[in-house]
């Protein structure tokens, strides 16, 4: 038996040091580290049927030597599960997903697995009891419990891969990495060594055995998965399950992916009988006015490949304090700075003396460039209090100088706007080359200064 050893780890990075040290060399956080007690098995790390790994001699191999099969995914019901994963569930691969308390991390994954008829899925709970989780599946799928699917409540990781052994299933879903141990590490649950070594465990389980594993984690209160950042790079997924549980949307993005695009995105309603998949999102995060209200524009934007139009929400009111507030919701704060400074110098608007707040409805994080001349065309619809037609959508960029500048994609963008009934698109014209404007019903409008638009819609 070897000798336990105590070390100092940094919370933030998990960067190991045998001292205390004030300030982390790997991330540069300050007093970050803590003493876990931790012991190293002298015959090698462990595998996850817990005998000691060898060191094995390999030897490199030419690239056109090595034999590529194409692995056949596990296609799920879920729809919008399959495009965030790329396509399907890989054979063999790791998936972590994380996001806040209660956003309902643990409902899709238990919807996932009683959909999945043909597999046998063993669902590893730590956080909850087997009655609490067969409670939620009455609610979820009352009529249709699946009887492959095994409920284990366990923590310690080798009395989890010896059931493993005897079930075999053909997926497993661990709730959550943070609350497991491994007896080969002396720390307590959810330390940085007990999370590593945990996920290490489970890596080599999910390798060797071609069984994907899918792994909920906890996140910080900045919103980063809690436990060391080297997590997030061991797994060869990393999705976020994200919304305001103010609304009944929910969003899971991928935010690394081995496997498919990193840009990929799911939308779900919440509902009491569990998770609704939204397969036309354009029609929820457009709002049905029976009026012309000012202050409101519809823009087209894109997350991933997927083309969707959103509600922009702009209202300028008169400063009441000495400082003018800027806010803005869904939004990032400093480009929308930016583009009210564009619209002050270009187009000789007076802003600087106007509190301004921005809403993106429906809950949604917006970063895509083109839907800048859509928030700046709502700006200035609530200055003037002049309202915009509902059969109008925007998709360009604004530069500093108060050029329209093209976006990419814009033929997805444009036949979105069409499938939806919009009579009219603002582009930005250097988006025309290569464009075939005759397959398009919908009237596209082709712009290079914002004082066109203005000019245009507000005479």
């Amino acid at each position: 038996m070897a000798k336990t050893r105590s070390a100092y780890f940094c919370q933030s990075c998990g960067y190991e040091s045998a001292k205390w040290l004030g300030k982390c060399p790997s991330c540069n956080q300050w007093n970050t580290f803590v003493e876990e007690v931790i012991q190293k098995p002298g015959n090698g790390a462990p595998d996850w049927k817990g005998s000691s790994v060898t060191a094995r001699v390999t030897k490199p191999t030419a690239i056109h030597e090595i034999v590529y099969t194409e692995e056949n995914r596990l296609i799920t019901p879920d729809t919008e599960f399959n495009r965030v994963l790329g396509g399907g569930i890989v054979p063999g691969s790791l998936v972590l997903i994380g996001g806040e308390p209660g956003i309902g991390k643990s409902t899709l994954m238990l919807q996932l697995t009683l959909n999945l008829k043909n597999l046998k899925v063993l669902y590893v709970s730590g956080e909850e009891s087997e009655h609490q989780i067969k409670m939620r599946a009455e609610r979820i799928s009352p009529l249709s419990a699946s009887s492959n699917v095994y409920i284990l409540t366990e923590t310690s990781t080798q009395n989890i891969f010896k059931q493993i052994e005897i079930l075999e299933p053909q997926l497993v879903i661990i709730d959550s990495i943070q609350t497991l141990y491994s007896a080969h590490i002396e720390s307590t649950p959810g330390s940085v060594s007990q999370v590593r070594e945990c996920t290490a465990e489970l890596l080599r389980f999910a390798k060797e055995s071609s069984t994907p594993v899918f792994l909920i984690g906890h996140i910080t209160k900045d919103g980063a998965i809690a436990g060391p950042k080297i997590l997030e790079h061991m797994v060869d997924t990393v999705l976020q399950f994200e919304g305001d549980r103010h609304h009944v949307y929910r969003i899971l993005r991928a935010v690394k992916n081995r496997f498919g695009s990193a840009s990929e995105l799911g939308i779900y309603e919440m509902q009491g009988s569990g998770l609704r998949e939204v397969s036309n999102p354009s029609e929820i995060l457009l709002s049905q006015r029976d009026e012309q209200l000012s202050g409101i524009t519809i823009s087209a934007m894109l997350e991933g490949v997927r083309p969707m139009l959103i509600e922009t929400q702009a209202l300028v009111s008169s400063s009441a304090y000495g400082t003018p507030q800027r806010s803005a919701t869904g939004f990032d704060t400093r480009r929308m700075n930016m583009l009210l400074a564009v619209l002050e110098k270009r187009c000789g608007f007076r802003l600087s003396v106007k509190d301004v707040f921005l809403n993106i409805a429906g809950g949604l994080r917006v970063e895509d460039p083109a839907v800048d001349l859509g928030i700046i065309v709502a700006v200035i619809s609530s200055h003037e209090d002049i309202s915009v037609s509902s059969k109008i959508c925007f998709a360009a960029e604004v530069g500093l100088s108060g050029e329209i500048r093209a976006v990419n994609r814009i033929e997805h963008r444009i036949a979105e706007a069409q499938k939806l009934g919009f009579e009219q698109i603002y582009i930005s014209k250097y988006n025309q080359k290569g464009l075939d404007l005759t397959r398009y019903s919908i009237e596209i409008k082709s712009v290079s200064k914002i004082e066109e638009v203005f000019g245009a819609l507000f005479g």
